[in-house]
């Protein structure tokens, strides 16, 4: 078979190009496409050329690609894929929008449909500063259009793939369609065991607003009997800083090897910010360090709250400072609950083997399906009886598919 592999864009490392990456190991030989190329670590690619979209060549593309989205659509359709059996799209934007024939498959992993165009259009809208004007009205019209369009899209992919259940739900309110659920891939064996705790506390991120760095940095500020470090940059920096008390040590941004000696030694990892999965709360787990999370989005399905067995964490209900310091009282209160083995145990059921097994496991039953509907629609033109309960070819024998095996 001819593979393509269709992402959304190539411009920084994140948890969408470690998806791509494990999709690149299980199809080595597949073409790459992406509607811009700018990737400065090219290890996710694994030396692969990327075939990208008019948008590489238009003025500014490499800083201001996003405000191009308006042709990204149009772009994403123009990928020639007709000479190729099966299109794997990676997709938050528009990647899923490729166009394919009726004897091709696409299977598209859903990182989650476009968020700004649906249900957080009126957070993005304020956070923009795009509440009224002509700006407002404009960004208001290309969202409707955008939503329209993503839509539509979705008809002509075989199989949605999400990355967590909290996605799938999202899917089915955009597409209405059912979604697989195959959480992305974790990098446990980046991250050794650490049984050894301090007392302190940690926080990783972008500062952005959704990730509510302000509401962590906010609470351990009013309890300053505990330490806070925090890592990340980002353009919420000087706000979070001026919110900072004694206790608070913002580092900013760190390279991988001063990260992961944090998580190590942290007494736990405080996540504040509703993601649709959430990667760092599992690397925290890996080194057998505890979590204390906002209990809505990916969270409920990667940290495994006190009073369930083998818990790893303790969840928030608001994104209130009361909230999570009930959270951190409670959490203090029964973390002797928590072992730093079951934290890593339960890391581990997020591997990057864990991943390809899964991912190829819902490929290949696509396939098969697929190679099902046109066998059936072969025998239905021969008039054979569709109720047999053989799937061979007519006086033929069923035989097990090797994809599936």
């Amino acid at each position: 078979m001819r593979v393509a592999i269709v992402h959304d864009w190539l411009v920084a490392p994140g948890g969408a190009e470690k998806v791509l990456e494990q999709i690149i190991e299980c199809f080595p030989d597949a073409d790459l496409f992406s509607l811009v190329d700018f990737l400065e670590d090219r290890r996710p690619l694994g030396g692969k050329p990327v075939t990208t979209s008019f948008i590489q060549r238009l003025p500014f593309a490499r800083r201001r690609y996003r405000a191009y989205l308006a042709l990204m659509p149009l772009a994403v359709e123009q990928f020639d894929l007709s000479g190729y059996d099966l299109i794997i799209t990676s997709s938050y934007a528009v990647a899923k929008g490729v166009l394919v024939g009726p004897d091709q498959t696409h299977v598209s992993y859903v990182h989650s449909p476009m968020r700004y165009a649906w249900d957080l259009q009126h957070q993005y809208l304020r956070e923009a500063n795009l509440l009224s004007g002509p700006k407002s009205w404009a960004a208001r019209a290309l969202l409707h259009y955008l939503r329209g369009w993503d839509s539509h899209s979705a008809n002509g992919v075989d199989r949605l793939i999400a990355n967590s259940q909290f996605v799938a739900r999202r899917v089915m309110k955009t597409y209405r369609r059912d979604a697989a659920v195959v959480p992305p891939p974790v990098d446990v064996h980046e991250f050794e065991l650490c049984t050894n705790k301090e007392d302190f506390y940690l926080t990783a991120s972008r500062m952005v607003p959704y990730k509510r760095i302000d509401l962590i940095v906010e609470t351990f500020s009013a309890t300053p009997h505990r330490k806070l470090i925090v890592i990340g940059d980002g353009p919420e920096m000087a706000a979070i800083r001026a919110k900072a008390g004694p206790n608070v040590t913002i580092l900013g941004y760190q390279p991988f090897e001063v990260l992961k000696d944090h998580l190590q030694r942290a007494r736990a990892f405080v996540f504040a910010a509703e993601e649709d999965f959430g990667i760092v709360p599992l690397e925290a787990q890996a080194c057998g360090t505890p979590v204390i999370a906002y209990g809505k989005g990916g969270a409920l399905e990667t940290v495994v709250p006190i009073g369930e067995p083998h818990p790893t964490g303790v969840y928030f209900a608001r994104q209130t400072v009361v909230s999570m310091l009930g959270a951190i009282d409670r959490f203090e209160r029964q973390s002797d609950q928590i072992t730093p083995a079951a934290c890593r145990a339960n890391a581990e059921r997020f591997s990057a083997a864990v991943f390809r097994r899964a991912f190829m496991a819902e490929v290949t039953r696509t396939i098969a399906a697929g190679g099902l509907r046109q066998r059936l629609g072969l025998v239905e033109r021969n008039e054979v009886d569709l109720a047999a309960p053989e799937l061979g070819w007519p006086g033929e024998p069923a035989q097990e598919s090797s994809w599936g095996r």
